[in-house]
């Protein structure tokens, strides 16, 4: 019986070495999470930031700026502080829009602008500059096209226009105001 007690006696040392990391996994483990209110905690959050997206040219198609740009993982849902949005091309005037906030969708390939959106294009050829006014937008940089479902006002030199809804397509330069529509217009003096 002791000589089997001394062959094992090696393995006592691996053996306690193994309960301990057990032990220790146990203890450095997340605590179980509670489905029903999962950690929503930013995994980056970038100051300042400015991002420039191509055409097929080279030449700079979009440009997307913020004073701060955070990302949650659990929703996947970017955010934005103070956002601006420039769509460039050579064929039109570009389109500015800005916000308060804003979110990206999780593919990126849309926008949501909230609180005090503003949308210049500014003056160009015999156009006044256009300015837009809303509470919330939905922008598809790579369509050029913008809509909501929010009241609406739009200005340029000698109209002003409230409304409630709007598509906007900015390759066509086709504005839809959807509803309750108001005009006031203001003919050139002779």
């Amino acid at each position: 019986m002791s000589e089997r007690l001394q062959s094992w006696l090696p393995l006592l040392p691996l053996l306690l070495l193994m309960a301990a990391t057990y032990w220790l996994n146990l203890q450095v483990e997340a605590p179980a999470s509670d489905a029903k209110s999962p950690r929503h905690d930013p995994d980056y959050v970038i100051d300042n930031f400015t991002a420039t997206t191509l055409d097929e040219q080279g030449k700079i198609r979009f440009v997307m700026s913020a004073k701060k740009m955070w990302h949650y993982p659990d929703d996947d849902t970017t955010h934005l502080e103070v956002p601006h949005l420039e769509s460039l091309t050579a064929e039109r005037p570009p389109m500015r829009m800005s916000a308060l906030e804003g979110e990206i969708s999780s593919k990126g390939d849309e926008v949501f602008l909230r609180n005090d959106v503003t949308i210049v294009r500014p003056a160009y050829a015999d156009k006044s500059e256009l300015t837009f006014k809303t509470n919330y937008l939905h922008v598809i940089p790579n369509k050029d096209l913008a809509d909501t479902d929010q009241p609406v006002a739009m200005a340029d030199a000698r109209t002003k226009l409230n409304a409630v809804g709007m598509e906007l397509d900015n390759k066509t330069h086709i504005v839809k105001f959807l509803s309750h529509v108001t005009t006031v217009y203001v003919p050139p003096k002779r």
